[in-house]
This record gives structure tokens, C-alpha cells and sequence, in this order.
């Protein structure tokens, strides 16, 4: 049959938050070590 369509479709929203929330911590964790290496030098 191949990919069911409601699977991408209920899938694909929870797709990009996770991927949302893992960029947001991201920046947020690049921030912090730059602020800590900004306040060593």
C-alpha cells in the first residue's frame, strides 16, 4: 500500500515542535557558553 497518510499528518506536527524545542535549547545553551567564555577572557 505504502505510507499511510494520516501517520505523517498526526506525526508530522509533534515533528516540528520537538524539532522547535531542540533548536530553542540549543540557542540557549550556545548563549550561555558564550556568555561564559565572554566573562573567563
Amino acid at each position: 500500500m505504502g505510507i499511510d497518510w494520516r501517520l505523517i499528518v498526526v506525526l508530522l506536527p509533534v515533528i516540528v515542535a520537538l524539532s522547535w524545542a531542540v533548536y530553542n535549547i540549543i540557542q540557549a545553551a550556545l548563549s550561555q557558553v558564550q556568555s561564559f567564555l565572554n566573562k573567563e577572557s
